[in-house]
């Protein structure tokens, strides 16, 4: 890919302000600033940033608009310039270039234009090579290709309907169409995590609910616009989960940013407060106590009218913040005694949100608190007392295992500590689960002192 500067990354050092800079002036996360550089403006800048963003630059809104446009157009041409797979040399007679969803990215295919409009667009049955590769009929494909990969195994009646929601969604994206969508995503919110989620994995389903919502949303009547996107912050939320559990935490902390933004659009004040709670959880990831204190703390303190369950997480959440901070032992006590309580006193019918959250959960995090407090033989034996397969998912079995020997690493049983770990990778491969791969690798770190034993030598030719 060429990796010539986008014009408004070359205004942006002409005018004297690095990436940093420019985020801070903005009060934005630089990673926006980086995006912005690409020359990916499909997100943004949001309406109360582009005034101040034209002030930094020296330009009008005009001609910050000329900017982030020719800055778009460029990104697109590189885009589509590396779409066509490099194994595709000519596109055979007949056929025309259509745009399809390869893990959620978009890939162009030469494809027999009569086969596709069997399945439900016959506009392709007369479309030239020529056609199908102007702007428009991209567009169309495309939006078709989005939403159709988001819901699999369509049948002929769901096909036509998705095509003609495709081409006037206005008129053909009914609320019927938003809650096949929102049964797809609830169907690949119960299999995540599932022996079976290598064969079917969430995330391009996902990806194409969010990306059929994003392409709708401006055309469709208003009455189905809330709907959609009161769906898109649900799915943006799990969105987040996934990228934070594939390892990609930039990309998870995007998806949260678009469902708190999403949730505010229709009111889901609820939804708000919640992935709050998701954000401290991945600043757990990133080792960063204090974040974790303050989104906790926002969490329990904010009046987001949340579920018991709910504000029992983010309770033990904090509580783990301050272990990781160095509070007393018994202040996290406390914190986890409140925690338990507001579990003891919740119903598992009273929402959706948390509706997972359980004793058994609580107890592996409250071992994960004592492990951060300095306690990791108390961890142990809580593990020991909870921790079974028929518990969770295979996934997050696995994942509880790493914590398990980290503890047991950290407690001076490094024979354990190495056993537990394999354990733990061999399920963290099947389940393609980077985040437990990451706890995996801090094992090893404490393991080092025994690095010559054999099982922890296999433990780290396997990590």
């Amino acid at each position: 890919m060429d990796h010539k500067q986008s014009p408004f990354a070359k205004r942006r050092e002409a005018m004297g302000f690095s990436q940093e800079a420019l985020a801070e002036r903005l009060n934005i996360d630089v990673r926006t600033v980086r995006r912005w550089d690409a020359g990916d403006f499909v997100k943004g800048p949001q309406a109360w940033i582009r005034p101040k963003l034209a002030r930094c630059l020296q330009v009008s809104l005009e001609q910050l608009d000329e900017l982030l446009s020719a800055g778009a157009s460029e990104q697109a041409r590189v885009v589509e310039g590396e779409l066509v797979s490099p194994e595709v040399t000519a596109v055979p007679p007949g056929a025309v270039i259509f745009p399809v969803l390869v893990d959620g990215k978009p890939v162009l295919l030469p494809v027999d234009p009569s086969a596709i409009a069997r399945d439900g667009f016959p506009g392709l049955a007369t479309l030239s090579r020529e056609d199908a590769m102007s702007p428009l009929s991209r567009r169309s494909l495309l939006r078709f290709s989005v939403l159709a990969s988001a819901l699999p195994a369509l049948d002929a009646e769901a096909h036509q309907h998705v095509a003609a929601a495709m081409e006037d969604a206005r008129r053909y994206l009914d609320t019927d169409l938003v809650q096949r969508l929102k049964a797809q995503l609830a169907s690949c919110k119960s299999s995540d995590g599932g022996s079976d989620a290598t064969k079917t994995p969430p995330l391009p389903i996902v990806l194409g609910i969010l990306g059929a919502i994003e392409e709708a949303a401006r055309e469709v009547r208003p009455r189905v616009r809330h709907q959609l996107l009161s769906l898109g912050a649900e799915c943006g939320e799990f969105a987040g989960w996934l990228y934070r559990d594939a390892g990609d935490l930039t990309r998870a902390l995007y998806w949260h940013d678009r469902a708190i933004e999403w949730a505010q659009v229709v009111g889901d004040i609820a939804l708000q407060g919640y992935v709050l709670l998701k954000k401290a959880q991945l600043a757990y990831d990133e080792r960063n106590p204090h974040r974790m204190l303050d989104l906790s703390q926002a969490v329990r303190g904010g009046a987001w009218n949340l579920p018991l369950r709910v504000q029992a997480e983010a309770a033990q959440q904090e509580a783990r913040a301050e272990a990781m901070l160095g509070v007393s032992l018994g202040a996290v006590e406390r914190k986890l005694g409140e925690a338990r309580q507001l579990l003891g006193a919740s119903r598992v019918d009273e929402c959706t949100l948390g509706a997972h959250y359980n004793d058994t959960l609580l107890t592996m995090q409250t071992a994960v608190c004592y492990t951060e407090a300095g306690k990791p033989r108390h961890g142990v034996e809580l593990y020991g007392q909870s921790l079974t397969e028929n518990s969770f998912s295979p996934r997050d079995y696995g994942f509880f295992l790493s914590w398990m020997a980290g503890s047991l690493a950290l407690a001076g049983e490094p024979d354990e500590a190495a056993k537990t770990g394999l354990e733990s990778a061999k399920r963290a491969n099947n389940a393609s689960s980077q985040r437990t791969h990451r706890e995996l690798e801090r094992v090893v770190k404490v393991l080092a002192p025994w690095q010559n034993r054999p099982a922890v030598k296999e433990l780290q030719a396997v990590v």
